[in-house]
């Protein structure tokens, strides 16, 4: 594919609350019970598409989530972990240090963006056990910068105006 365009038209792509495109590729049919005595799915994974200057907006999640870079430009993946801030670079270029899978372990505060804000990356995640919105928390950027205030600037790009 040449372009962001092509592939969302391509892939059935939707935009995505925290910032992209997305589609849910698969839902595992068996489910379990988590400790907090929620049901959810095995695992689950998704097509997801960032072009330019979109982000994928500070959010976390009660599951660890996979991502694998498939094609475009190189991607950051931004995680707050123990108070710090841990980019992993995910990309086809190996020597560079780019990764072409990383994890997201659950509970993480974590965002993605291209690289150099230019062109497009589409990449899938897995979640497991699986992805269900009623998991999902978009950080709100006061709260985040109360907790992390050394980390206010970045914060203040990963995060949308309150």
């Amino acid at each position: 594919m040449s372009s962001a365009q092509a592939i969302i038209e391509k892939l059935h792509l939707l935009p995505h609350p925290e910032g992209g495109y997305y589609r849910e590729t698969y839902r595992a049919a068996t489910s379990l019970v988590m400790a907090t005595g929620a049901s959810r799915h095995v695992s689950t994974a998704i097509h997801y598409l960032l072009e330019g200057a979109d982000k994928s907006h500070f959010h976390r999640i009660q599951s660890d989530e996979l991502w694998f870079f498939h094609q475009g430009q190189a991607l950051e993946v931004v995680l707050i972990q123990n108070g710090q801030l841990v980019t992993i670079v995910l990309g086809n270029d190996l020597a560079a240090g780019e990764a072409p899978q990383a994890v997201v372990p659950a509970h993480t505060w974590f965002g993605a963006r291209l690289k150099n804000e230019t062109g497009f990356a589409l990449v899938s995640c897995t979640v497991a056990p699986g992805f269900d919105f009623r998991d999902f928390e978009l950080a709100e950027r006061a709260a985040l910068v109360q907790e992390f205030p050394h980390l206010q600037a970045v914060i203040e790009q990963f995060t949308r105006h309150a």
